[in-house]
């Protein structure tokens, strides 16, 4: 069974976890999914009780992230994640698979990921908060001793370079002790890298703070740097933080109907009290702009972001193959290994022929 599970994946994007954004919205395949609301919001409840429990020493953690030295820390379950990596992940991140095995193990599995927004929480309007994100590729942002790199969600450092982060460049960096960890969405169109989360700032980890807070403190931090959102010399790639919204009816309504300064790709809701926590989990939902009048069930202005793409029928066709093999995922597993979000418009072409060759192979 997990040989076909992994036959399949290779040719559906088959996931190992209940509502994984890289597989179509379950609601919207008009069919019972194998996770139902109720257990999402149990899900979401167990979440909020555990992380009042774990108090892991996200000092440390921050410091071996930043420094890159993992000397004496337990590496035997990153091994195995490494491990887990399969092909398509890698080409998906424009790799070969030689450069797949010499991933840094360490850098891999570090950013929180979404589900797909199945059950509308109760308390949404109250206790949650909208982030409009743009189409690029997530990224974790590491600036420390003097310079700044970006990685894969996989783990794949694609990129060094200076920039006015706290540590980010030689005239910042205060011998070590200044470092920034974020967490981002990078669009190459616009050589920026738009900011979702604070997970460290200036050496201060603040994982386990909550969302509300968080994002607070990431524009107060983001505010004071003089430069950041401009292309020079020493930021050859600018660093803007994205706004946070209240889900109030009326929040959703004047954001879906205004205009950005990027191509917008998706929506994502997080809980005010949920920490930073490396993985998939269903504090943070995810859906797509033209999703919410039938999700949400809430009126929408009629405007491009609400009106269904070329690609909305394909996607329930989708849903329609997928249904089977998707009988046959097992449930997320416990040790957090999770499957990887996608963060970019479905090219409608391109993802037929894939399918069309997945078929004839």
């Amino acid at each position: 069974m997990e040989a076909l599970t992994q036959a399949l994946s290779s040719s559906f994007s088959v996931s190992r976890e209940p509502n994984s954004t890289s597989a179509p919205h379950p609601r919207l395949g008009q069919y019972k999914a194998r996770y139902s609301a109720l257990e999402q919001h149990e899900r979401r409840r167990k979440f909020l009780e555990q992380q009042k429990l774990k108090r892991l020493n996200y000092v440390n953690h921050a410091r071996h992230l930043a420094d890159g030295d993992w000397t004496g820390t337990d590496s035997d379950e990153e091994e195995e994640r490494q491990k887990s990596l399969s092909q398509d992940e890698a080409e998906d991140e424009g790799m070969e698979i030689e450069q797949r095995r010499k991933l840094p193990k360490h850098y891999a599995n570090q950013l929180m990921l979404s589900e797909w927004l199945v059950d509308v929480p109760v308390d949404l309007s109250s206790d949650w908060l909208l982030v409009v994100c743009p189409v690029g590729k997530r990224s974790l942002v590491v600036a420390s001793k003097g310079s700044t790199a970006s990685y894969t969600k996989s783990g794949y450092c694609v990129n060094r370079f200076p920039s006015l982060l706290p540590g980010g460049n030689r005239h910042n960096s205060a011998i070590g002790k200044d470092y920034t960890i974020l967490d981002c969405i990078y669009s190459e169109v616009d050589r920026t890298y738009y900011i979702l989360d604070v997970m460290c700032w200036r050496g201060h980890p603040v994982y386990d703070c909550p969302t509300e807070f968080r994002f607070y403190w990431l524009q107060s931090k983001v505010e004071e740097v003089e430069g950041l959102s401009e292309i020079g010399k020493r930021n050859p790639f600018r660093f803007v933080s994205l706004n946070s919204i209240s889900c109030s009816t009326e929040c959703i309504q004047k954001t879906l109907a205004q205009d950005y300064s990027f191509s917008v790709d998706g929506l994502l809701f997080y809980h005010r009290e949920t920490h930073y926590t490396p993985g998939s989990t269903p504090l943070v939902g995810w859906l797509r702009p033209y999703m919410v009048a039938d999700i949400l069930g809430m009126e929408v202005p009629q405007c491009p972001l609400t009106t269904k793409p070329n690609y909305a029928g394909h996607q329930m066709q989708q849903i329609l193959e997928h249904k089977k093999t998707s009988t046959e995922v097992r449930p997320a597993d416990q040790n957090g290994t999770y499957e990887l979000e996608h963060l970019s418009t479905p090219d409608t072409q391109t993802e037929a022929n894939k399918h069309r060759e997945g078929m004839e192979s």
